[in-house]
């Protein structure tokens, strides 16, 4: 079966390729799921002016994605973190974590863009890299430090403890 891609498929090709499938992939699964079209000519002319359409947008979001992108590679951030005495942290720190610290920098990532070989356990400085786009990856850093307050539990002065209404009427 000939098709005409309306998206990027791994493996298979990109928006606008002209590809031979087998009937059974090409009925069950990329036509109902709106992924290709038929190979006429008509789809053909359609798909072109689709496809230099979502070309101009991927430009425009490449160069938003640069400057982002050269943004997070200038900024280092730093998580506080609780630890035990030989620097283990209690718990771990992930993508999740690091895409919160940039997003206090006003630099907004999603935590799929962020490739961690394993789970940041133990105090110090790391080297993230961060893949905004195929062709886009940086590399910044991420301080890990104690939390030094998490440890002891704050004291609430006398003057500051406020009598709640029930305590009034056990009086």
């Amino acid at each position: 079966m000939r098709l005409i891609l309306l998206r990027n498929i791994a493996g298979l090709g990109t928006v606008g390729d002209t590809v031979d499938v087998r009937d059974g992939y090409g009925r069950n699964w990329l036509l109902p799921q709106g992924l290709a079209v038929e190979a006429t000519p008509q789809n053909m002319a359609q798909v072109e002016r689709r496809k230099r359409k979502l070309l101009a947008q991927e430009a425009e979001n490449f160069q938003k994605l640069e400057a982002v992108a050269a943004e997070a590679a200038k900024q280092s951030v730093t998580i506080v973190a609780r630890a035990t005495d030989d620097d283990r942290l209690f718990g771990s720190v992930g993508a999740r974590e690091i895409v919160a610290a940039f997003a206090a920098e006003n630099i907004e990532l999603d935590p799929r863009m962020i490739l961690l070989d394993e789970p940041i356990k133990e105090i110090g400085c790391y080297t993230v890299r961060i893949r905004m786009h195929p062709k886009i990856e940086v590399a910044s850093k991420v301080w890990v430090v104690r939390d030094d307050e998490g440890e002891r539990p704050a004291e609430i002065p006398a003057e500051a403890a406020v009598e709640t209404p029930d305590e009034e009427q056990d009086r």
